[in-house]
């Protein structure tokens, strides 16, 4: 499973490097419900996120993240955790996350995971955000 950042997302993070571009945004972490592998040409509207059964997406603040400079340089933030109450709404299983801005909703990156089923109430997803450019 590896991070993916589509071109869109690319052109957000170079917008930012080189100062074409001052406006931050929060990520907003949402789990998506469709059985896909995520490509270069992905949109946000690429992606079906998940419905029902207690879920919620995760806005994460800019400030809250932790950058390590290193070889390779590592952004994180602290553990995200989605308990659900029941069965989701849309299609059963969750297969990933994808990562959109707050207000724009322009897509950032999406990466799988291990599918996931939600049933019970209680049942969970543990997420530790990671980012690392090399």
């Amino acid at each position: 499973m590896t991070i993916l950042v589509p071109n869109v997302g690319e052109n957000i993070a170079l917008s930012y490097l080189v100062g074409k571009t001052t406006v931050v945004r929060d990520l907003i972490y949402r789990l998506f419900a469709t059985n896909i592998t995520p490509a270069e040409t992905d949109t946000a509207g690429t992606y079906t996120e998940a419905t029902g059964g207690g879920y919620a997406s995760k806005t994460l603040t800019g400030a809250s993240w932790t950058i390590t400079n290193g070889a390779p340089t590592d952004a994180s933030y602290a553990q995200q955790t989605w308990t659900f109450t029941g069965a989701l709404t849309t299609n059963p299983t969750i297969y990933g996350y994808y990562v959109t801005r707050v207000t724009d909703a322009d897509l950032v990156l999406a990466e799988t995971f291990t599918s996931f089923t939600p049933a019970s109430n209680g049942d969970q997803i543990l997420l530790t955000p990671h980012i690392t450019a090399d």
